[in-house]
């Protein structure tokens, strides 16, 4: 009798594919110690996009969320999804830093490190590969599963030699978009263990409905482990229930011998915090079946889904799932798994929102055809690498893109400064600057005033008890809220929170040109068509062009903090130049001129919020008239 093993995903993958990753850490630890019961083989909790968004969108440290689920795990190993070189993030990280944040991930309570590359580049993976071994941990390589004409079963076996090579404990087989058959499941599992030899783990979206059949065949074909989730947070984008899988395979040679009692307890858990966040189910509907044709991963659907509702386009879905794969084969095939499924995904919606395939490009993409990702898996369309690269070379196949990122930690330290406290902080900076930089400044302001008020309460203690919870709570109130000072008098004790004072990046008055120019303002009758007056009713010449924002997003003047400004008042552009940066959905995405002219005003302040057709600048068009040519008669040229 051989014993299935399951991990369990529900807080990283299963909460990533179907929530977008917006649970809190509160949520989660009720129930933790019921599942530290159930006998797991490991329970992925962090990694992938667990780490960004607890500081985009969830006002939690990644770190003390991954420190709290191994107080309330101890017994059960916990594992994350590492993406090679790339880390948590979305771009490569210098070697320094790979080996750092592994063993910090480590130290903090990882105890299995689930490594892929989107490219099943394995260049990618050997600096994560070499620092998990240092640890002493357990190294999962894991191979990124896709269908294409470049994709065979011989590759496949090919890169798992090689993660054999770099120490890997097992293999698994990431099938990210839910595109295994069961046959083609049973042919994987035995081919890889008669020519790897390590344990096989299979990992499945359900999506279309195959993962059950595939986890079936899996076992009987040898597998040792498997991915489920509870039920609540099961099916369609994400994995398969833990339930099913342990009922199918009771009384049979695979039986997991989980408690379905304890895991019905715990899914009843799950479903209540389900109804009340007001959380959507895993339901498989058409557009989930058409996967074989579409290949868009379950956390892709997830994030594609909710992307396209800020951008207040959501009918748009069936126009973008089209282009997916048109755009993945313009692009020699990458498997769509982070960051090629972002990268791809992302310029799938700019070529449908603006009626204009390949106008907008983000950097990544930019980053992606130029090599620096590593190496394309089948050949990119000649036409969209002139027209993404222009006269830029893509990088040597022969020089690892890791070499060319050389930021040390002592780099990222001096940055960060007194923000960073520690090496958690200072890898945080690293990944996320932004948006560590704006959890850190938040953060280290409210600890310094809570170390401010406890200081003078032990200076004042024999005349009043402070509650320090309550200051605490107090300064909350003040950040979210927005409110200036919040005061409270109780037992004798007067207790004032104050928001502190400080400048908004941003707010600074808008450039707009000095020179004097005669203007006339434009009604809505003499508009153009599709334009409207400016809502901030200034005056501006009728030449003026409008550059506006093609998406939701941040508005970015420089493609760094410590970078100048992309373009100024007075500076003349030619069309395809880069104007500015607009995030959203997780990228950079650079926007150029259409055409040749002068920015005459830049209209949004650094690090601003915009939508959809918000005014970014004014530019004026210059008409680049060719030098007249004057045939002559042949007579006339001999005169």
């Amino acid at each position: 009798m051989r014993t299935l093993h399951i991990m369990d995903t529900t807080i990283r993958d299963a909460h990533q594919s179907l929530w977008a990753t917006r649970m809190s850490i509160g949520d989660m630890l009720p129930i933790l110690p019921k599942m530290d019961k159930v006998g797991y083989w490991a329970i992925e909790s962090w990694g992938g996009a667990t780490f960004d968004t607890c500081l985009r969108f969830l006002d939690e440290n990644p770190w003390e969320r991954l420190r709290a689920i191994k107080k309330h795990c101890p017994n059960t190993p916990l594992s994350m999804l590492v993406r090679g070189q790339n880390l948590v993030g979305y771009h490569h990280y210098s070697r320094e830093i790979v080996q750092r944040f592994i063993r910090a991930a480590h130290r903090n309570g990882i105890d299995v490190f689930r490594v892929f590359d989107a490219l099943n580049d394995i260049r990618n993976v050997k600096d994560c590969a070499a620092a998990i071994k240092e640890v002493d941990a357990h190294f999962e390589g894991a191979l990124s599963y896709t269908m294409s004409p470049v994709h065979t079963l011989d590759s496949f076996i090919e890169y798992s030699l090689e993660l054999k090579e770099l120490g890997a404990d097992s293999i698994c087989i990431k099938d990210m978009a839910g595109m295994l058959t069961p046959y083609r499941t049973e042919r994987m599992v035995k081919a890889l263990r008669e020519q790897v030899g390590l344990p096989i783990h299979v990992h499945c979206h359900y999506v279309g409905g195959m993962a059950p059949a595939n986890y079936l065949k899996a076992a009987e074909a040898g597998a040792a482990i498997v991915d489920t989730a509870s039920a609540p947070l099961a099916f369609g984008n994400s994995q398969p229930a833990v339930e099913m899988i342990v009922a199918a395979l009771k009384e049979s040679g695979y039986d997991t011998g989980l408690d379905l009692d304890l895991l019905f307890e715990i899914s009843s858990y799950w479903e209540e915090v389900r109804q009340r966040g007001n959380y959507r189910r895993g339901v498989s509907s058409l557009i989930h079946m058409q996967v074989y044709s579409h290949q868009v991963p379950g956390g892709m659907m997830s994030n594609l889904i909710s992307q396209l509702e800020i951008q207040k386009a959501s009918d748009r879905l069936p126009d973008v799932m089209e282009e997916i794969p048109r755009v993945r084969a313009e692009v020699g095939y990458p498997p769509l798994v982070t960051p090629m499924s972002q990268i791809v995904g992302t310029q799938a919606v700019f070529n449908v929102l603006t009626g204009k395939r390949w106008s907008v490009i983000s950097t990544e993409m930019k980053d992606y055809i130029a090599g620096s990702y590593g190496k394309a898996p089948g050949p990119l369309d000649k036409e969209i690498v002139r027209k993404v690269l222009g006269a830029t070379k893509p990088l040597d196949e022969d020089t690892p893109p890791s070499s060319l990122v050389t930021t040390t930690f002592e780099d990222v330290a001096a940055e960060a400064g007194e923000l960073a406290n520690s090496e958690e902080d200072v890898l945080m900076w690293a990944l996320f600057p932004n948006e560590a930089r704006t959890y850190l400044s938040k953060h280290r302001t409210s600890e310094k005033t809570v170390f401010m008020l406890e200081e003078e309460s032990v200076a004042t203690k024999e005349e009043q008890v402070v509650d320090m919870n309550q200051i605490r709570e107090l300064i909350r109130v003040v950040e979210d809220s927005g409110v200036g000072e919040v005061t409270v008098e109780e037992a004798g004790s007067k207790i004032t929170v104050r928001a502190a004072g400080q400048l908004v990046e941003g707010l600074a008055p808008v450039a707009v040109s000095a020179a004097p120019t005669a203007t006339v303002a434009p009604s809505a009758a003499s508009a153009p068509a599709g334009e409207t007056q400016p809502p901030d009713g200034k005056e501006r010449p009728l030449s003026w062009v409008a550059v506006k924002a093609p998406m939701v997003g941040t508005f970015y003047a420089a493609p760094a903090p410590d970078k100048p400004p992309y373009v100024e008042v007075g500076d003349e552009v030619v069309a395809g130049q880069a104007l500015c940066i607009v995030e959203a959905m997780k990228l950079m995405n650079e926007i150029a001129a259409e055409q040749m002219g002068v920015i005459r005003e830049v209209c949004i302040g650094n690090a601003m919020p915009v939508e959809f057709g918000t005014v970014l600048f004014y530019l004026e068009p210059v008409v680049d008239l060719p030098n007249p040519i004057v045939d002559l008669p042949s007579s006339a040229a001999t005169a």
